[in-house]
């Protein structure tokens, strides 16, 4: 059978009509994709740059996800000026009674790269209505006097990359129903510890902090225990808000005690965070669950975009 040209024409023009009725939106949909990632792409690097640049009189930094529980003393290759408050509650079940840490800590960088803080933890232990009064329950404690200082020794752009060593010193406190007896202190905590962290691509962040940890009690023998804490986040794009893990690992008396720490860090406002984390132990003696909750306020801190 033959068709006239126009006819064929018609049934030309019917084809794409058609193709072009199921395939337009497949194609919007596409466009519309990665128009996304591209303003993705923009918001970060926007936003990295605001952190990373530097004036003349400045030194290199790098953008990196900070842990909330066992958090740094400073920004790696913190820069001098840079100030911040940190409030921290949390509760751990013990199996028989509970346990509420809190803590206050400053912590400022008074030239580029050198970070120092001032932290005071305290411990509550709270006892339950069906509580076994043969359980020996801890006493209440401010836990110690916390001095700390950390300086990045390796800042690299290209790689991503910043080294940092740290020392952290606690003069430990008595509990609290001994301190009127004329007794403060019992001792103290010798903390030397590394940092490695490096940034892959511009979201995702892991980071290794780890060192001895030392503790001496007046006129008994000292404990040592070695800490390997392992991080790894994904930053959401354009923001300082992430998700991630914290893997804390500690080796004492040939016993290894493991915690993940599931968290994810809000931004609430430009200079104000809040952090959330959840703890599930892997192993080890007391195998409790545990959350805790970091507010973290930056006086100064601004974003332009």
């Amino acid at each position: 059978m033959k068709y006239s040209i126009p006819y064929k024409l018609w049934i030309a023009c019917s084809t794409i009509s058609i193709c072009t009725l199921f395939t337009a939106p497949l194609f919007a949909q596409e466009v519309e994709q990665d128009s996304a990632r591209q303003e993705r792409i923009q918001l970060d690097s926007i936003f990295i740059a605001e952190i990373e640049i530097q004036t003349p009189k400045q030194k290199a930094k790098v953008l990196h996800a900070e842990p909330l529980y066992i958090d740094l003393i400073r920004d790696l290759g913190a820069r001098k000026g840079e100030k911040e408050w940190n409030l921290g509650m949390g509760m751990t079940d013990k199996r028989g009674f509970d346990e509420y840490e809190a803590l206050v800590e400053y912590e400022w960088a008074p030239i580029d790269r050198l970070g120092f803080e001032i932290e005071v933890p305290v411990t509550l232990y709270s006892a339950r209505g069906d509580i076994s009064s043969r359980i020996d329950r801890p006493e209440n404690r401010v836990e110690s006097l916390k001095l700390a200082t950390q300086w990045s020794f390796l800042v690299s752009e290209k790689a991503k990359t910043t080294l940092a060593l740290g020392y952290i010193h606690e003069f430990e406190f008595v509990d609290l129903n001994r301190i009127g007896r004329g007794e403060v202190f019992k001792g103290n905590i010798y903390n030397p510890f590394f940092v490695a962290a490096k940034r892959w691509g511009r979201n995702y962040h892991t980071l290794v902090y780890t060192g001895p940890r030392v503790e001496k009690i007046f006129n008994e023998r000292r404990e040592i225990s070695y800490e390997v804490h392992s991080n790894f986040h994904y930053m959401i794009p354009g923001t300082r808000n992430f998700i991630g893990v914290e893997f804390n690992k500690e080796f004492h008396h040939n016993e290894f005690i493991g915690v993940l720490r599931p968290q994810m860090r809000v931004g609430l406002a430009e200079n104000l965070m809040v952090g959330i984390v959840t703890g599930i132990p892997v192993s080890g003696t007391e195998k409790s669950m545990s959350s805790f909750v970091r507010i973290i306020y930056e006086p100064g801190f601004k974003t332009f975009h």
